[in-house]
């Protein structure tokens, strides 16, 4: 596909790991509900967006098994790709920034669905963790590993029924709700190494932010050929 991009979300400062994202620069090559969904499940990305405007900045998200009101890591690629201040998912509006290292994006807690948080005792036992772990629902495993600077470890294992992505390098939208239940900024260490900024505001809102950079050509999640 001409206008697909592969986007890596999230990424250390040496520009390695980050949580790959697929976006559709134009939305019409896929009309349908169907044919964006068949997309997304054939593609295997934790999410896949499709851009409907790119000037407004209204998208579409999709995981290989259903839509999305709103994501976190498909908005920031989206902000830091189309260079835009204002994203339209399904949910609203969603304020963007870049500061020259890191984009960000700025939202609401309550936007984030079926995510369970769990804090282990140490970055250790998150480390041990299989994947995915027993259990049912979104996981999003945590511990300090340095609490007076907010430093924490993480890991996330979607444990969806269609079994595409067994562990989340690096998701978003359970860091914002992780940074509003500890109400307080925090810098995240998720899956390989990808690394996620967050910082709850006065409006209960909350500014999560990371890098982007292209992903090689032909990438693909682990276990796809």
């Amino acid at each position: 596909m001409n206008d697909l991009d592969v986007l890596k979300v999230f990424c250390a400062g040496d520009g390695r790991y980050g949580n790959l994202l697929g976006v559709v620069r134009d939305g019409r090559t896929c009309p349908d509900d169907a044919s964006r969904q068949a997309l997304a499940a054939e593609l295997g990305y934790s999410e896949t967006v499709f851009v409907d405007d790119p000037e407004r900045g209204v998208v579409d998200i999709r995981t290989p098994g259903e839509r999305l009101a709103f994501a976190g890591h498909p908005l920031v690629g989206l902000a830091w790709l189309l260079d835009i201040e204002e994203l339209q998912p399904p949910v609203g509006s969603v304020w963007a920034r870049d500061d020259g290292e890191f984009t960000w994006i700025t939202a609401r807690p309550e936007w984030v669905e079926g995510k369970r948080t769990e804090q282990y005792a140490c970055a250790a036992e998150v480390e041990e963790l299989p994947a995915p772990p027993p259990g049912e629902g979104w996981l999003y495993a945590w511990a300090w590993e340095d609490e007076t600077a907010g430093r924490i470890r993480a890991r996330g294992f979607p444990r969806r029924p269609d079994g595409v992505v067994v562990e989340d390098e690096a998701t978003g939208s359970a860091a914002i709700l992780l940074t509003a239940q500890l109400n307080r900024a925090l810098n995240i260490t998720q899956g390989a190494g990808s690394q996620l900024l967050t910082a709850p505001g006065p409006d209960g809102t909350v500014e999560i932010g990371g890098r982007v950079r292209f992903a090689p050509a032909g990438n693909r999640p682990p276990g796809r050929n």
